[in-house]
């Protein structure tokens, strides 16, 4: 049913912000018309919250060295917040260059398996592979 999930960052600067996720945390993208870049992004993982309110989302990066990533993100010249232990692990905000910022962390919690493709994709038999030609031909000769 589900086969991936797609986030949105709104920004005053999209161009500067589509070539940080670009250039900068180099993820993969496809232009889909006109410039605008969709980037893929390694598995995630989604969790509910208690809220006094509805439709309020948030997104987060993870990654598996959160001081590393501060490194790298300054070598960029690219600002990230101090790193503070949430206990569920170690989180700082980097800002982007269209000036929002974007929360990224380094989980100390399980982490769920990968969903990989639709489940109905994966509920489906394989087909038995056919003969090649070739083959039928000569079986057809040998018969």
């Amino acid at each position: 049913m589900i086969v991936g999930a797609h986030s949105i960052i709104y920004s005053k600067s999209p161009e500067a912000d589509r070539g940080f996720l670009r250039d900068v945390l180099g993820l993969p993208s496809v232009d889909v018309g006109d410039g605008w870049l969709i980037f893929g992004l390694p598995p995630s993982e989604v969790a509910v919250h208690p809220s006094g309110k509805n439709d309020g989302h948030e997104l987060y990066l993870m990654c598996e060295d959160v001081e590393s990533f501060v490194a790298a993100m300054a070598k960029h010249g690219l600002a990230c917040g101090p790193v503070q232990n949430q206990g569920w692990g170690l989180l700082t905000q980097v800002t982007l260059p269209g000036g929002g910022k974007l929360g990224v962390y380094q989980p100390r919690h399980a982490r769920p398996k990968p969903v990989s493709g639709s489940a109905s994709a994966r509920r489906r038999p394989r087909a038995k592979p056919r003969a090649r030609p070739r083959a039928r031909r000569a079986a057809r000769r040998r018969g």
